[in-house]
């Protein structure tokens, strides 16, 4: 898990079917001292955050596999949590 700030949304006109219905955001992870960490990445949404959010997201592929209820999924990055 790791932290990351919501900073854009993305569109797609051509998508992977598991990802019909699915929201995705450009979030910008940040390392333990609170400095980015490295390029922002696109992580799929169903808690409905926001633009400005601090977000927890997760790489756990078997997490990301029983969120979307697909075996079949290129999405490695999931949002888990927002912070209060």
């Amino acid at each position: 898990m790791q932290v990351a700030k919501v900073c854009g949304k993305a569109n797609a006109t051509v998508k992977s079917p598991a990802l019909k219905g699915w929201r995705m955001l450009l979030v910008q992870p940040f390392q333990v001292d609170g400095t980015p960490d490295e390029f922002p990445l696109l992580a799929i949404d169903h808690l409905g955050a926001r633009v400005g959010d601090t977000v927890m997201i997760t790489t756990d592929g078997a997490a990301v596999r029983e969120m979307m209820n697909s075996d079949r999924t290129p999405v490695r990055y999931a949002i888990i949590g927002i912070q209060d």
